[in-house]
């Protein structure tokens, strides 16, 4: 949110080209908290292009940060999938980001999905784009997956988002899209606790260094331990945490509701433990 006006022609004090690690709290998908993936706080690491380099170049580096094993995590390029974005009314397919891929992974790995899932945007009026997003499968053993069986796969966690890049390049007013933006712009992302899940051959991110030693206390003083109430314990207490440290206090209305919220959460399953 804060580089907007950077993607909408600004020039950045730090060029073109930038990279971040952003602590964030999302409470959109709060109820999903205590699943293998989901949580109120993570960690997006990024990088950007503010009118430099576009899809070719995203995808290709999207692909070598992925699975070169010198350069790279050097994840199993057969354990990956693609999606891209479908096309709506004001917006083509993207079928440029298609042909992109095919020289890296099969065609028949890569899924056209609609606005709901590779469709950015920061609000109704904001820099919007398109998006190709990366999954990896969990299980190891998925292969060559039809459209269904990935959609399946993907509602069962067994396949996780890892990366993705946003091609902004369009500017929307009021929802909808009124034209192109001065410069085209790349986001592209990827959750730290995702990451960490893959690359330490885990099925879910509590089951990390991120997340063991907060849940291995909360083990050894439960008297009815379970994994999910385990899991929102550490994840809220963490959310708190830096809600708090960041100066946020309890109150009835805006950010302080939410960590209102998010403790009185955490305290409904404490005492489930």
């Amino acid at each position: 949110q804060p580089l907007i006006p950077f993607l909408m022609g600004k020039k950045h004090a730090g060029g073109t080209r930038l990279a971040s690690s952003q602590k964030c709290v999302r409470t959109g998908d709060l109820e999903e908290v205590g699943d293998n993936t989901h949580a109120t706080f993570f960690e997006m690491l990024g990088n950007w292009s503010l009118g430099d380099y576009f899809k070719k170049e995203a995808i290709t580096w999207s692909w070598e940060f992925l699975t070169d094993p010198n350069e790279g995590l050097g994840l199993d390029p057969a354990r990956l999938y693609v999606t891209v974005f479908a096309g709506n009314d004001m917006v083509p397919r993207d079928t440029e980001a298609v042909e992109i891929w095919k020289q890296f992974i099969p065609e028949h790995r890569i899924y056209y999905r609609d606005s709901k899932d590779n469709w950015w945007t920061a609000g109704a009026n904001s820099p919007a784009g398109p998006s190709t997003e990366m999954f990896y499968d969990l299980t190891g053993d998925l292969g060559d997956l039809s459209d269904t069986e990935f959609e399946q796969a993907d509602e069962d966690q067994k396949v996780v988002e890892i990366w993705n890049d946003v091609y902004m390049a369009y500017k929307q007013e009021g929802g909808e899209v009124t034209g192109e933006l001065p410069q085209k712009n790349v986001d592209t992302g990827a959750g730290l606790e995702r990451v960490t899940a893959v690359m330490q051959g885990t099925t879910n991110i509590f089951d990390t260094d991120l997340f063991l030693p907060l849940l291995e206390i909360i083990k050894n003083n439960a008297e009815a331990y379970n994994d999910t109430d385990a899991r929102i314990v550490s994840d809220h207490i963490k959310t708190a945490v830096f809600m708090i440290q960041d100066g946020v206090v309890i109150s009835n209305t805006g950010r302080g509701y939410v960590l209102r919220r998010i403790l009185r959460r955490a305290y409904s399953s404490l005492e489930a433990l």
